[in-house]
């Protein structure tokens, strides 16, 4: 399930930059809300059982150990709800910013994890290929190159039990040796990989002047129609934020625009910006399922 992935990269790009942009610097909670609930299911939706264990196991605690660490070293605010051993205030104000942080952060991860499932390498390769190549292949090389190492580290280690090698098993003396070979392996690997890589790309001419860029993506109009719509979106939140109406301050008293129609309908844009990708996803699976009900 991963229906928004075939939208041109140009789309993908663009709205996971506003997504994640908007959910690195507006910190006003109800928006803090609706991307943590957006972010999360779709991440799910994603990922799958395993994404929504991780999920629960790793990340929301992170939330509630970070609104504590927040608040047991950050002592501005004025409402004094009691007072550390120290003799240090514990505020209320420091208590929700660190809330809000916390879930800021997980926010972040969410739609990063999201940004990875749809992103890829392929995809950067063609957006900024032809404006800034070296880099753009450098930065698509280094953020395959971990999974890659990872998944091989594990075969190599799969490997090694096979032939009675376990890192876990044994004195210590022997779990450095096997533990050693392993990375030894590893890393072997990796540096024939990369020669093997460069003598590819300069038997495809990578590097020669006027050289041609195969690519299988097509801007149609359903991409168009999106992207003026995710646009639209982002220039009425930027709008929004620019003159403050859903500005929201922590320090040193909570203070809120409050509920006004111009605040009511930035959220509500907010909101139909987060949910695209959920609705699509949702849409796809509808229309399988009318499908496999008529077979």
């Amino acid at each position: 399930m991963n229906e928004f992935k075939s939208y041109h990269p140009i789309v993908n790009f663009v709205y996971f930059a506003f997504v994640i942009g908007f959910s690195m610097f507006i910190m006003n909670p109800i928006c803090l809300g609706i991307s943590f609930i957006c972010g999360f299911t779709y991440s799910v939706m994603l990922g799958g059982h395993k994404m929504f264990m991780t999920n629960l196991i790793y990340m929301l605690p992170i939330v509630i150990v970070a609104a504590i660490i927040n608040a047991a070293f950050n002592h501005e605010g004025l409402t004094i709800l009691a007072y550390l051993p120290d003799g240090n205030p514990l505020t209320l104000e420091s208590l929700l910013y660190g809330l809000a942080a916390s879930i800021m952060i997980i926010n972040v991860i969410f739609w990063f994890s999201c940004y990875n499932g749809v992103m890829t390498s392929d995809k950067f390769i063609y957006i900024f290929g032809r404006v800034i190549p070296s880099l753009s292949l450098i930065l698509s090389m280094t953020l395959r190159l971990v999974p890659r190492l990872t998944a091989h580290f594990k075969t190599v280690i799969n490997a090694q039990k096979c032939i009675g090698r376990d890192i876990t098993q044994g004195s210590i003396i022997r779990r450095i040796k096997n533990g050693l070979s392993v990375i030894s392996a590893v890393t072997t690997w990796a540096l024939e990989n990369s020669i093997d890589t460069s003598e590819s790309m300069k038997a495809r001419g990578y590097g020669i002047p006027g050289r041609s860029a195969f690519s299988v993506f097509k801007f149609n109009s359903r991409d168009k129609n999106m992207l003026i719509y995710i646009l639209a979106c982002a220039v009425y939140i930027l709008i929004g934020n620019y003159f403050e109406k859903i500005d929201f301050r922590y320090f040193p008293t909570i203070k809120h625009t409050g509920f006004t129609f111009e605040n009511i309908s930035i959220f509500a844009v907010y909101f139909a910006l987060y949910i695209v990708p959920l609705i699509i996803e949702i849409r796809e699976v509808i229309k399988w399922k009318a499908i496999e009900s008529k077979i």
